[in-house]
């Protein structure tokens, strides 16, 4: 699958300012005369239009999992630990979205079925796709496609699983945000594939993809601004925050809006799985003990640039094998509990 107006385009002068800028080079790579502004960046001449700013979750309803792993075990605990599944009620009664990786050997025929099953069940699917190449920098959740090739090739499968149905795509968490890591070669090669697979869904016509960006204490607004804009923000329906982590509603809201002010009023989603509580103080991201469930999913936020909280991570999956946890998406009833016995419902 090609798509030559955005994943292909030639780099212009506006293309190698951003990309420098996202790069963290500033003025040094930028080409004569290119607007390297990271105030509001701009990639130059389009063959292909913006996506528009209104909510394309308006009026959605998502997909509860009658099968998630939080309604089993509330389902095993019902008779012996009554109050306890009570609690997991709390998690296995809302939508929580879906995520495709490498552990995915059959991306298209996965994800159609994924997408058959929430859209009979009259839902709007949420999806992420979660297989950048180098992803998280060899850490906890080590991984991803083996190279540029394929992960185009898994992207267009993904694409191709969905079919011009209206669905909901996260895009790459943590990749953006966390690239510092990559080599130059490496970071450039990822804003390409970030670009591609916003083209890719983009060509599907009723797919929302919204690109993450970390969080507020990851990055400063205009180096976020600076790599969305190289990945293609202004193809996309928005961008994502908090995806994974604790970080309270407010926080991120005023971050989100100090980005969208750079990326010309793009709209935004915030994960508000855990972020009940808010961080801890010294802002654990790894299973962190005492954090609570966060607002419930709903297109209800009261600001008009954050199209939707949504619950993005899985309450109770392992953030990773720290300080004795297990490993990265292994279900942990016990930590899921406590998440539900804090919330402020």
């Amino acid at each position: 699958m090609q798509h030559p107006t955005i994943s292909r385009r030639p780099l212009t002068p506006g293309i190698l300012a951003v990309f420098a800028l996202a790069l963290g080079c500033g003025d040094a790579l930028a080409p004569s005369g290119a607007n390297v502004d990271d105030g509001d960046v701009d990639l130059g001449p389009e063959t292909a239009g913006p996506v528009s700013h209104a909510n394309p979750m308006t009026g959605a309803t998502f997909y509860v999992d009658p099968s998630s792993k939080a309604r089993r075990t509330a389902d095993e605990w019902r008779a012996t630990r009554p109050a306890d599944a009570a609690q997991l009620d709390k998690i296995a009664a809302q939508p929580i979205a879906r995520w495709f990786g490498n552990w995915n050997t059959d991306i298209r025929g996965d994800v159609a079925r994924a997408v058959d099953a929430m859209t009979a069940a009259g839902a709007l699917p949420v999806l992420v796709a979660y297989n950048i190449p180098l992803r998280d920098c060899g850490s906890y959740s080590a991984g991803g496609a083996a190279g540029a090739d394929a992960y185009r090739a898994w992207i267009d499968g993904f694409a191709a699983g969905i079919a011009g149905r209206a669905a909901v795509v996260v895009l790459e968490p943590d990749a953006l945000a966390g690239m510092g890591c990559l080599s130059g070669a490496d970071q450039t090669t990822r804003l390409e594939l970030i670009r591609h697979a916003v083209g890719a869904f983009g060509s599907l016509g009723a797919t929302a993809v919204y690109i993450d960006a970390g969080n507020n204490r990851w990055q400063s607004p205009a180096t976020i601004a600076a790599r969305l804009a190289a990945a293609g923000i202004e193809h996309a329906a928005g961008f994502a925050l908090n995806v994974s982590n604790f970080f309270s509603t407010a926080e991120e809201t005023s971050y989100g809006n100090a980005i969208s002010a750079r990326v010309s009023g793009k709209h935004y989603l915030i994960d508000t799985s855990r972020n009940g509580l808010g961080a801890t103080a010294d802002a654990q991201w790894c299973n962190p003990d005492g954090r609570a469930l966060g607002e419930r999913p709903t297109t209800e936020t009261g600001n008009p640039l954050v199209d939707a909280y949504l619950w993005i991570k899985v309450p109770g999956e392992s953030d990773g094998s720290c300080n004795g946890n297990p490993s990265s998406g292994t279900w942990m009833p016990e930590y899921a509990l406590g998440l539900a016995q804090r919330a402020a419902y």
